[in-house]
């Protein structure tokens, strides 16, 4: 029989698994795919001094940068903190720690923690600030640097369908790191906008099976939009056929 791992609200989902000091690996890009409702339900929580892996930090109102204006994170570890001038504001200050990996490097690092692999080599950031402190190896006469896996305490992901056994699949580049996010976790939490039930899904469409998914839930998704540029409308435009 079939496990249902069906929740009603992203409180609910998360209520009982969330504590201070946990580390959370979270999935999107910017805020492409990005589980915006179960982040929001992590700062209803009031858990503290978190440390969050995910590729950047949202924007100042919205994504991470809610927990950032909240100061329930301790230290980020990411490879974009561009968007957000909070985040800059608390780094700049001392009250955020901040571990800067390559984005490639932090992709394969979840990736490895998913996998059980707990550190490989990487030729990424070798003579960079990025590799100090870190142990170096020469391979075929090159050196690399030893980055470890990250294994979170809980892993927040988003995907565009789901059903009740936790399969998901993602939809276009909103799939970004949320594969490598959701097996990284030790639990693991999705959010998904169409909730459909047991073999609806077509097995070679799944992106994440539900194996790595300990909880779903439905939510409504706020498309919003990082940097909105636009075409300025006049005679100038209209002349061209713009």
């Amino acid at each position: 029989m079939a496990i249902n791992k069906v929740r009603r609200t992203c409180a609910e989902a998360i209520g009982d698994l969330v504590h201070d000091g946990m580390l959370i690996a979270v999935g999107g890009f910017g805020l492409c795919g990005i589980p915006e409702n179960l982040i929001t339900a992590l700062r209803n929580s009031g858990v503290r001094n978190l440390v969050v892996a995910s590729n950047n930090a949202g924007v100042d109102d919205w994504g991470l940068g809610l927990l950032l204006q909240s100061r329930q994170i301790r230290k980020m570890i990411s490879s974009y903190v561009g968007e957000n001038a909070e985040f800059e504001r608390q780094y700049m200050s001392g009250d955020l720690e901040l571990e800067f990996t390559p984005q490639g490097t932090l992709a394969e690092r979840l990736r490895a923690g998913g996998a059980g692999i707990p550190a490989f080599y990487t030729r990424t950031g070798v003579a960079t600030v990025v590799a100090d402190g870190k142990p170096h190896e020469v391979f075929d006469g090159e050196t690399y640097v030893l980055e470890r896996g990250i294994r979170a305490d809980l892993s927040l992901v988003k995907a565009w369908k789901g059903d009740s056994t936790g399969n998901l699949v993602y939809r276009k580049t909103a799939r970004n790191f949320n594969p490598m996010v959701a097996s990284c976790g030790r639990v693991c939490i999705a959010e998904v906008e169409e909730l459909v039930g047991p073999g609806e899904l077509d097995p070679d469409h799944i992106h994440t099976p539900g194996i790595f998914v300990d909880r779903i839930v439905q939510t409504v998704s706020v498309k919003r939009i990082e940097q909105r540029t636009v075409r300025v409308s006049g005679p100038a435009s209209a002349a061209s056929g713009s």
